[in-house]
């Protein structure tokens, strides 16, 4: 397993770097295959920020989906053992929810897991008469939301059951697809336990 350390506004000493390839060599342990880990170091410069001031994300590139973790301590070493231990449970989750679904049936199609949870996708509208304006790549009424971050990923069709695995793994609580069966966009979200709902859009 290679590991790639950077930083930003920080050095990283001999001690942090012996440390994290001590400690992140024991994520094979669960997950056998893990290829390469990137570690990223960013210190905050805003001198209020003393609790949260080193910022340390890990990403696990593996032959299957990313794992990816995050935190934020007083110093390089905290952030870095908080990332660590939230990647580890990431990763835990997933296996977990493996053995969990294994023999399980799973619902026939998004639309199908739709029929069965009720839920469905609310219509949000502006009032008539109010400015509209351009934030990012959306036109917004009113003071509209505030759009402060954009990403796009490349994707393919995937299975509702590997979406919920790859949710798992990058430890959110919702993970944006295109169900491989009815080729729609959906989105699967956690709600308690190893419940989940999902939203699917019909595109007319």
């Amino acid at each position: 397993m290679d590991i790639v350390l950077n930083s930003r506004h920080c050095e990283l000493t001999e001690k942090f770097r012996d440390h994290a390839e001590e400690k992140l060599a024991r994520l094979e342990k669960h997950d056998h295959r893990v290829i390469r880990v990137q570690v990223e170091v960013e210190r905050e410069r805003n001198p209020r920020q003393t609790d949260r001031a080193v910022r340390v994300q890990l990403t696990a590139f593996t032959k299957g989906p990313v794992v990816r973790a995050e935190a934020c301590a007083e110093d390089k070493l905290a952030a870095f053992d908080q990332a660590l231990d939230r990647m580890a449970a990431q990763m835990r989750r997933a296996a977990d929810r493996r053995r969990v679904h294994r023999g399980r049936h799973t619902p026939v199609s998004v639309g199908r897991a739709l029929a069965d949870t009720g839920e469905g996708v609310p219509a949000v509208a502006g009032d008539e008469g109010e400015p509209e304006r351009r934030v990012g790549p959306i036109t917004v009424v009113g003071d509209g939301p505030l759009v402060v971050r954009e990403k796009t990923h490349t994707t393919a069709p995937m299975t509702l059951d590997q979406a919920l695995y790859e949710m798992e793994l990058v430890g959110h609580d919702f993970f944006l697809f295109v169900d491989k069966e009815t080729e729609r966009p959906a989105v699967v979200y956690r709600r308690r336990g190893y419940d989940y709902g999902v939203i699917t859009l019909d595109v007319t």
